[in-house]
Order: structure tokens, then sequence, then C-alpha cells
């Protein structure tokens, strides 16, 4: 039975924890990368890859099969996941920065006696507030060479940015005191747009052909204008420079930013020593297995580090006493419904991969389609160190599917809510409502609703709000969403509200001026 009541001492966390409790606290490793869809997993059934390091997390431990990002962006996921709070709760809906004085996870578990550090991508504009140990990427961070600052100021790392951040993750774990658990969070910048992979696994996957899927050629027909408005599709709107295409020599830099920044209608390339010129649906087909190979490259460099902290934990007696987690901090379109990016409440935007290994804890193997969100993740941290869960936190301990399986009385819904609009690809706000079985997406601005069958319709390809044979169900699930919001504190005010002037920490900018990073 894991520790739950412990004594609350002062106004923060201040706890009394007795030496047979504390001996009981798992070390806590989580690794967490960047856009990352859980069907880029083979333990997940990926037909375009295959990842050995994860499937044997998976066989180890624990597989969600049904974990969500209550916002699928990079920074409002992160605060969901320190803070265990809605985008609405915690103050970050966009990109604007988290609060320093937000009292987070990181916090509660340094209180309660655990050695926490962060490294890699942290993304939140204000420098990491409750870690003993700090050392991170500014703004997005870059694949090569990349730029990471602690407290004491800031140094390139030469090599591939995920190889470095493991290797920096196994110095520290060498290194920590040995005397508390650890609480290390692990962020990798991969496979996050720009898709730059290592030489390595670059050469490897240019020869691939990888398999398009079915959604690739959606033509929207019948869903919300959203969908059609967008500015993320595969063949519409990646650029050369997404794309690895080298700009023509005697450009000005003006000349060559603008270059680079565009969509190609046309590329020529080599084919058995000859030039071709691809246009058309020889062009499409070419730029989806370009983003593919790149996209892909980039994780099995992550699958790679996987391995290596496993190894590392096992190597150095430490694999019955640390819980390790693998998740991203929301999914990733590979193409479906022709898309990139993520944003979108359809499921390979908004599903999260959720693999946990805990010796004599988790069942090995063990499998489980509850539903689970982002905000669950730090009532689980807490749960198991034998901290109080404060009142403040929407989530739940996901202790309880570490056997597999669906627990009674587990929820039977999630709430969703998308702000950035307008932004970044053109992806209009909205919020919705998934079931096991149904979910609902209201695009507020256009007042345009969707509603799919996911047990008939796992693609998401057919929008049966219209049907009168929905209307029953429609019915009710506008009522349980309005209950939802209620539930949470949403209080149906649709705009994201007044965002902080200083909406980046002073010195991440400093630091991004100095060393430029890709694209958001």
């Amino acid at each position: 039975m894991f520790l739950r009541v412990l004594l609350r001492v002062g106004a923060l966390v201040g706890l009394v924890i007795s030496a047979e409790a504390a001996a009981k606290r798992p070390n806590i490793l989580f690794i967490m990368t960047d856009d990352h869809a859980a069907h880029a997993i083979s333990a997940y059934g990926s037909t375009v890859n295959t990842t050995p390091n994860m499937d044997r997390l998976a066989a180890q431990g624990l597989r969600l099969g049904r974990c969500y990002a209550v916002n699928s962006i990079c920074t409002p996921s992160r605060a969901t996941i320190l803070t265990g709070q809605y985008s609405h709760k915690n103050g970050v809906p966009v990109f604007n920065h988290l609060d320093p004085a937000s009292v987070t996870v990181a916090h509660r578990l340094q209180q309660a006696g655990y050695y926490t550090a962060m490294l890699g991508k942290w993304h939140l504009g204000s420098e990491p507030q409750g870690f003993d140990h700090w050392n991170i990427l500014p703004g997005q961070g870059r694949y090569i060479d990349p730029v990471l600052y602690d407290r004491d100021g800031h140094r390139i790392y030469k090599g591939y940015a995920t190889e470095v951040i493991t290797d920096l993750a196994i110095d520290l774990l060498k290194n920590r005191p040995k005397d508390k658990p650890f609480f290390l969070m692990c962020h990798h910048k991969a496979p996050h747009r720009e898709w730059t992979p290592n030489d390595r696994y670059r050469r490897e996957f240019a020869g691939r052909t990888i398999p398009e899927p079915s959604t690739l050629r959606d033509d929207h027909v019948g869903r919300a204008d959203a969908l059609r408005e967008q500015r993320q599709s595969v063949f519409r709107d990646l650029t050369r420079h997404d794309l690895k295409l080298v700009p023509p020599a005697g450009l000005t830099v003006a000349e060559r930013q603008r270059w680079v920044g565009e969509v190609p209608v046309e590329v020529e390339i080599v084919v058995d020593g000859r030039k071709k010129v691809l246009r058309g649906d020889e062009l499409d087909r070419w730029k989806y297995q370009r983003y593919m190979q790149d996209y892909l490259a980039c994780v099995q460099s992550v699958d790679d580090s996987v391995g290596r902290l496993m190894d590392w934990l096992d190597a150095n007696g430490l694999r019955e006493d640390t819980l390790v987690i693998y998740t991203s901090d929301q999914g990733f379109f590979l193409g479906d419904h022709g898309l990139y990016d993520k944003r979108f409440m359809y499921e390979p935007s908004s599903r999260m991969p959720f693999l946990a290994r805990w010796p004599g804890h988790i069942q090995p193997g063990a499998v489980s389609d509850a539903l689970a969100i982002n905000c669950d993740f730090a009532p689980t941290f807490l749960d198991l160190a034998g901290v109080p869960l404060p009142a403040g936190m929407q989530g739940r301990s996901l202790a309880p599917l570490f056997a597999g399986g669906t627990p009674v009385g587990w929820r039977e819904e999630i709430y969703y809510r998308y702000y950035h609009d307008p932004g970044h690809h053109n992806t209009a706000a909205h919020y919705g409502i998934r079931t096991g079985t149904h979910k609902l997406i209201h695009y507020w601005k256009q007042d345009q609703w969707e509603l799919y069958d996911l047990v008939a319709d796992p693609d998401e390809m057919r929008n049966i709000y219209s049907s009168p044979a929905a209307q029953t169900l429609v019915a009710g699930l506008k009522a349980r969403l309005k209950q939802l919001q209620r539930d949470l504190g949403d209080t149906g005010q649709h705009t994201v509200g007044p965002l902080p002037k200083d909406d980046v920490d002073i010195r991440v900018k400093q630091m991004d001026r100095k060393h430029p990073d890709s694209q958001l």
C-alpha cells in the first residue's frame, strides 16, 4: 500500500517522515521528450519504427494506453505536469512563463527530503524553482552543440543534444547525494521540429521508405472549418528548412532566410545519378518521407538514451529502488489527417506515451486503458513519496493503475482545452470532452462542433454531430462537458486574459539572442 498520510508542518510542505517510511520511497527518474507520438513507439503498435529500449521499459513495467495532455502544446503541458493543474488554474495557457512563485511538485519533494534536479528542455520562461540542481536549454534549444545554462552561467556542450543531456543525467546520478532519494527530470529536445538527427541515424533512415498513414490524404470533409483552415499540413506548410533543402549559392542573408522559410512547390533531387524535378503528388509523397525519416531518426536517439539510463540504473544497484517513467509533453501528428505538429484534440495530438517501471511495485507487462491525464503526474510523485496531496491539484495518483486494468471508481471522462488562437499554425481555440467511447469538440469562436464515435471510428474521420441518431448522445455529452467545466473551475471565459509583460525571463531572452533556437 502506498504511503499517503504524513504530518504537514508549515505553509509549504514541511514534513515529518519516519525512517521506515523514508526507506520505502522510490527514486524517481522522469524522462520526457518533446512531441513524441505514442504511435511512433513499437510497444504502442507502431508501423513506422522500432524502439527496443522503450519496449523493454514497457515489458518490465506498465503501459498506459489512454493518457492525454489536457492542453496539447509544449509550455502549458510542462506547467501542468509540474503543478498538477489545468492551464486555467496554473496560469500557463499559452507560451507565457510559469510564475516563479508557483509551488510545484519539485518544491514539495525537495521539502520532503528528495534531491531534486532538472536537466534539458525546460521551456517555461522563468528559471526553474524547487530544484537543488538544474542545467537547461534556453527556450527551444538546439540539436547540435547545444547551449545549456545553470545558476552560474552558460556553456556550449559539443555533440548531439540527446546524447549530451543523457551524459549529464548519468553524471548527475553518479555524483548525487547518496543519503537522499532523487527526483530527476531528464527532458530532451527531440523529436521537436526541425527534426535534426545525429549523423548515424540520419544516414540510416535516409534510405528507408516509411509507410503512409491511411488518413494522410484526408480531405477533411464534414469536419469543422478549423481543420481546413489550419497551417500544419505536411503537403502545404513544411518549409525548405524543415525539409533540409540547401539554399542556392550567392544569396544574401535576408534572401537565404526568406528562401529557407518558403514552402517549395517543386524540388530537384538526384535519382540514380540523374536529376529529377518533383511536383504535385510526387512532391507530396517525397515531403512525407523526408519529414518522417528525420523525425524517426530523432526518436531513435531518444530510444538509445532510455536504454543507457536503464542500463546505468541496473548496473549500479538502483533498479529495484527507482521508478522510471518515459513520456512526452503531448502527442504529434505523423501525417495523420495530412498534418504535422499537435494542438488539436484529436487522438494523435493529445495522446501521450506513458511507460513506467518499478520492480516489485509495477507488474511487468501491465497495461491499462484507464483514462489518465498529465494533471495526474504530480499527484503520483507525491503519493509515492508519502507527501500529502494539496487541495489545489486537479489530478489523482496513477498508482492504482500499476497493476493494470481500470480500478473501480476511476474517472470516466476527461476535459481538454486549447487556447493559442491566433497562434502558430492557425489552430482554432477549442475545448471538449473525451469519454471511453466518444469525443465531443467545440470550436467556440466559430460555434462549430464535432462528435466522434471512437469505437466505430478510431481515426476520427466521420463527424456525427449533426446525425439525428446522435442527438440524445450530443445532449448528454454537452451536459457532462458543462459539469466538468464547473467541477474544474473553468468559468467559461473563452479568452486567455492578459499575459505578463515579461512573458519570457530576461535571462532566457539574452540566451536566445546569443544562441538562436529553432522554430516553435
